[in-house]
C-alpha cells in the first residue's frame, strides 16, 4: 500500500494505492487494513459503509454534515469518477481550497477525506459504482452542501459531451459559508 499524504497540499487528504496482486486468474487486493493504515499514520474508526450506482454525468455533491462531520474512505469498483474534496475547516490555512482526483476500477486508487471537508463526485464513464466507508453515521437532519459551481471555490469539473445531472437538492445549495 502506498499513501500520498496531504494530497494537493491540503492537510489530511490522502491518496491510497493498494497493492494489487494479479495473475492469469485475475487479481486480489486488500481494500482496507486497519493495521496498515495505522502504520501510515492514519487512525480512523469506520461505522458505516455505503455504495451508490450512477450513470454518466451524474454529479453528487458537494455534501457535508454540520454537527456530525464524516471522514470518508472512497473508491470506485466499476467505471470512473472525478472525486472532489473541499476544505471547509474554519481557521484552516487551506479553507475553501479543493483537490480532485480520478478514481476508477482500473487505477484502484482510494481517497481518504477527513472530517471537515465537503465531498462530491462526477461520473465520467457510462456507469459507475462508488463505495465509501464513513467515520460517523448519516444524519439526514444535519446535511449541508455547497453549490457544485461556487465561483469562490472554482472546482475545475471535467467537461463532458452531455449536461451534468443533479438532484434538485444539489441544485439548490448555496456558496461556501452561506
Amino acid at each position: 500500500m502506498k499513501v500520498e499524504k496531504n494530497a494537493g497540499g491540503i492537510e489530511g487528504l490522502c491518496v491510497i494505492e493498494p497493492s494489487v496482486h494479479g495473475d492469469q486468474r485475475g487479481y486480489f487486493m486488500e481494500t482496507y487494513n486497519q493495521k496498515d493504515m495505522e502504520e501510515a499514520g492514519l487512525t480512523m474508526k469506520f461505522v458505516q459503509d455505503n455504495q451508490s450506482g450512477s450513470g454518466k454525468a451524474v454529479l453528487r455533491g458537494l455534501h457535508f454534515q454540520k454537527k456530525y462531520p464524516q471522514g470518508k474512505l472512497v473508491r470506485v469498483i466499476r467505471g470512473t469518477v472525478f472525486d472532489v474534496a473541499v476544505d471547509i475547516r474554519k481557521g484552516s490555512a487551506t479553507y475553501g481550497k479543493w483537490y480532485g482526483i480520478e478514481l476508477s476500477e482500473e487505477n484502484k486508487k482510494q481517497f481518504y477525506i477527513p472530517e471537515g471537508f465537503a465531498h462530491g463526485f462526477l461520473v465520467l464513464s457510462d456507469q459507475a459504482e462508488f463505495c465509501y466507508k464513513c467515520t460517523d453515521f448519516y444524519h439526514p437532519d444535519d446535511e449541508g452542501g455547497i453549490a457544485w459551481n461556487d465561483p469562490t471555490i472554482n472546482v475545475a469539473w471535467p467537461e463532458l459531451d452531455v449536461p451534468y445531472r443533479m438532484s434538485e437538492k444539489d441544485k439548490k445549495w448555496g456558496r461556501l459559508g452561506e
